[in-house]
Order: C-alpha cells, then sequence, then structure tokens
C-alpha cells in the first residue's frame, strides 16, 4: 500500500446503517480515482457481509474483487469491479463466479459505453452483467476534494432512478448515473 485514505461515514437512512469509518487503501499501481471508485461502489453496494478488497482463499479463483458479498455457503452473491476491468476476466467472471451479480462501476458513461462495446465485440454472454457509468463532472469534483482523512453523509443511493445523493468534505453531491446490462 502506498497510501491510505479514510472515510468517517453518517448516514440518513436508519433503516440503512453504515460503519462509522472505513479506509481504503490505495496500491502502488492505483491512481485516487480507482480508490475513489471503490469507496462510492462501497455506499452505493452496501449491505450485510460486503467486503473491500478481500483475500480470497480459492485455487479457482485466481481474480480479487474490489467488492463481494458472499452468501452464507461462502459463494460470491455480489462481485463489483471498479475503473479499468479487461473483458476476459469479465468472461471468465461469468465461468468462476456462475451465482452471483457482476457489475462494472467506471468513472463515465463514455467508459461505461467503451466496455459495453468492448463485451459485445467479443461476445461475452448476455444478461450477466450491469454497468454502471458515474457522471464524470461531479466523479471529478468529488475527486479534487478527496484527502487522507474525509467526511462523508450518505442520503441516497438508488437504482431506480439511478442517483447519488451525498455530502462529502462540506460539499454537497446530487447526481445522477447511468446503468446498463449486458
Amino acid at each position: 500500500m502506498s497510501r491510505k485514505f479514510s472515510f468517517q461515514l453518517e448516514s440518513t437512512n436508519p433503516r440503512r446503517p453504515l460503519p462509522g469509518k472505513i479506509i481504503v487503501g490505495q496500491r502502488d499501481t492505483e491512481t485516487t480515482a480507482e480508490v475513489l471508485l471503490k469507496f462510492l461502489a462501497y455506499l452505493l453496494f452496501y449491505r450485510d457481509r460486503l467486503q473491500l478488497e478481500p483475500r480470497l482463499h480459492d485455487d479457482d479463483l485466481p481474480y480479487q474483487p474490489d467488492l463481494v458479498q458472499f452468501d452464507y455457503t461462502l459463494r460470491a452473491a455480489l462481485w463489483v469491479e471498479c475503473g479499468d476491468c479487461p473483458v476476459q476476466k469479465l468472461d471468465r467472471l461469468a465461468v468462476k463466479v456462475p451465482e452471483a451479480e457482476i457489475w462494472v462501476v467506471r468513472r463515465s458513461w463514455a467508459e461505461a459505453e467503451e466496455l459495453l462495446r468492448q463485451m459485445a465485440r467479443h461476445e461475452l454472454r448476455r444478461n450477466r452483467y450491469h454497468v454502471i457509468g458515474l457522471d464524470p463532472d461531479m466523479f471529478a469534483e468529488v475527486e479534487g476534494l478527496m484527502h487522507a482523512r474525509n467526511e462523508v453523509c450518505w442520503v441516497a443511493g438508488t437504482f431506480d432512478p439511478p442517483r447519488l445523493q451525498f455530502d462529502f468534505n462540506g460539499l454537497w453531491f446530487d447526481a445522477e448515473f447511468r446503468l446498463a446490462r449486458h
């Protein structure tokens, strides 16, 4: 790890309490944008047993997810990739984690559309993947506000309609995002 980012969390939804604090590590090869994508995906997908970059002890699964939720039989029920993800990896994930919902979160709709084009060109399985493209202006502004220590008040993250509402280091964000299924 080259750097760590801590996030003090508060949720305004009593039915969806968040942990008080999470720490997201930045590897030597990662950008702050990738750290921010993981953090926002964590908030958007938050649920019981959601894990951020866990070490998997499965020889048949050579990949490490950015986010994963295991069911009670320790099979992946949710697998989330953030940022650049090769289509070959996505193709293999469909086989390696057959019961899991597979999501990819990109920082803009343009990046998400390019991934969808690559998935179609490589003929990846249909109805197996979900792709999210965030608002690029919102993402760039939040990235500019990110420090080693951050305070976040999460108000909403919904898929219908696709929308994020939160306060990040004292600045309010209310942004739409796009999602597609492949």
